[in-house]
């Protein structure tokens, strides 16, 4: 009921699940089999729907999960999701008890976190992945600090699962970056080296994210972690393999109103489009408040509406936006306009792109009051 609720409203998210298997497909085709997916389901499954995703994830086998924050992890439990739950950022230490009662794993941001922890009375050891810094200072102890590293492994309050690193351009194949990656991986490799060699136990090993999975698909961990590309969606730059993926995701609104405006006539806010000519335009039931960028106002942006394309024009409002439809002879009050979809005019890479943003930010962006359906 509350799907079809949903569906009969202004504007809502489709959620395919069935391309969401065959993207998990793909991505298992290029990894190793002793490597798993730790699937990445943080800010509300990059606006695909955190509960939705991860009950098909588990559905299929998949047993880990990152999420950004507590309360994300929370909400997993709450829906009982199983398995493995990282949370990848930092969590006030008033409240390692909830992630010990949720039986969540905790990211050790640094040493002096770490040090904290071990201070502190716990009803149970508490479980962790240590961050290891490699060159993107952002959060995590650094590679050169090993031996503040190996005070973290020798702490008692702490049970340590895991170990891992991020990239931070991965996903540029210039040579620079390639050079700084290859920095990281050894960085990162030459660390948990010294680590085991000292006695300690690791517990998994993780690095690579979409991209590092594309671009560097050979390095020798126990998960993959997959965001962007476990949707269907790559950002601009072209990875060393390309999946054949599917877009998880379609964007949808109603139209609200039809009407002729004269040549001369304005639209919307600002009086940024003054109709060179009679005009058909159509009002539709989304606007900025729901996540669709306003900074797409007036920039040849398409929507697709009864088998044919319109452009948006004027400025895009809090809760609705406008499209010429001069072209479509017949269109109506609550026909069904696709913003975001596959065809490769409306794709969420092409909409990005448009908003001067990465497609991860356009997808994290789409707000609650859209219901999510799935098809």
């Amino acid at each position: 009921m509350e799907e079809e609720l949903a569906k009969q409203d202004r504007a809502w998210i489709e959620i395919n699940l069935d391309n969401l298997e065959y993207n998990i497909n793909q991505i298992k085709s290029i990894i190793s089999n002793k490597c798993k997916i730790m699937a990445i389901v943080k800010a509300n499954a990059y606006g695909h729907g955190i509960i939705e995703i991860s009950k098909k994830l588990n559905e299929i086998g998949i047993q880990d999960f990152a999420v950004a924050t507590l309360s994300e992890g929370i909400k997993l439990r709450e829906n009982n999701i199983k398995g493995n739950i990282l949370i990848l950022g930092y969590t006030d230490l008033k409240d390692v008890e909830h992630i010990i009662n949720y039986d969540l794993i905790q990211t050790i941001v640094d040493y002096e976190y770490a040090k904290r922890i071990e201070q502190m009375k716990l009803s149970n050891k508490l479980k962790v992945h240590i961050k290891i810094n490699t060159g993107m200072n952002r959060i995590g102890e650094s590679y050169k600090n090993l031996d503040n590293l190996i005070k973290i492994y020798q702490m008692k309050n702490i049970e340590i699962l895991g170990t891992y690193s991020h990239f931070c351009v991965a996903d540029s194949r210039k040579n620079d970056d390639i050079k700084f990656t290859n920095e990281q991986i050894n960085n990162f490799f030459g660390c948990i080296d010294k680590i085991k060699n000292l006695g300690y136990d690791t517990g998994k090993v993780h690095i690579q994210a979409s991209y590092g999975i594309l671009n560097y698909p050979n390095l020798d961990c126990d998960f993959v972690r997959p965001g962007i590309i476990m949707y269907g969606i790559y950002n601009e730059d072209e990875p060393k393999i390309k999946l054949n993926l599917k877009p998880v995701l379609s964007l949808k609104a109603k139209v609200t109103d039809v009407k002729e405006i004269l040549k001369g006539e304005s639209v919307s806010y600002g009086r940024t489009f003054i109709a060179r000519e009679n005009k058909k335009i159509a009002t539709v039931s989304i606007g900025y408040a729901d996540g669709y960028p306003r900074n797409l106002s007036n920039k040849n942006v398409k929507v697709k509406v009864n088998g044919e394309y319109a452009e948006i024009i004027g400025r895009i409002c809090m809760d609705q936006l406008i499209i010429d439809v001069s072209n479509i002879k017949a269109i109506h009050q609550g026909d069904i306009v696709t913003l975001i979809g596959e065809e490769d005019e409306i794709s969420v890479e092409r909409i990005a792109h448009g908003a001067d943003t990465i497609t991860n930010e356009l997808l994290s962006r789409l707000g609650d009051r859209l219901g999510r359906i799935i098809i």
